[in-house]
């Protein structure tokens, strides 16, 4: 199972698209790899360097639709060869949030408050999240303000999460 803790980087917009998360150009690289350099390099956002932006982060939190598009299964790559394993939205692409549980990452949808409440206490401070899926429970911390929120995940998905993926799901025969 990967790690799902870590530095956190907070994009404020919805319906991040999937042609952002990883541009079409790049679709025909045959190789995980090759798709590092290129994440969200195409996202226009105030204040957002695709250069420096990921530096050491291993989650992103978002606002709503996130992963809509193309339905690629490069967008979910392009995430996990960059150590992004978790994504938090208020709502995700269907597509895209199960293609990131059947490569064993999360697409963890929270309630509008509850983002909000993130982007407000935590965007652009070095925010860092801990992650007990048994639990369900995100501990937010930055400086000295802490913050823990529920979350779900359907037996299925944390499966999927605990192998590692569909391949190792399956062959596993969870």
């Amino acid at each position: 199972m990967k790690s799902f803790d870590g530095k956190v980087a907070f994009l404020d917009r919805s319906d991040i698209n999937t042609d952002e998360i990883i541009p079409a150009r790049y679709l025909t690289e045959i190789t995980k790899e090759a798709l590092k350099p290129f994440l969200m390099e195409d996202l226009s956002m105030e204040g957002f360097n695709p250069a420096s932006g990921f530096a050491g982060v291993s989650v992103v939190v978002s606002r709503a639709n996130f992963g809509c598009g193309s339905s690629r299964e490069h967008a979910p790559w392009a995430f996990e060869v960059n150590g992004i394993y978790l994504v938090i939205a208020e709502s995700f692409a269907r597509i895209f949030r199960q293609n990131m549980f059947n490569c064993g990452m999360m697409a963890v949808e929270l309630p509008k408050e509850d983002i909000d409440t993130l982007f407000t206490r935590f965007s652009g401070k070095e925010t860092f999240v801990s992650v007990d899926l048994e639990k369900g429970l995100f501990v937010f911390k930055a400086g000295g303000d802490t913050l823990e929120i529920s979350f779900s995940v359907s037996e299925f998905d944390k499966s999927l999460v605990k192998a590692g993926g569909w391949v190792d799901f399956a062959d596993k025969n969870y």
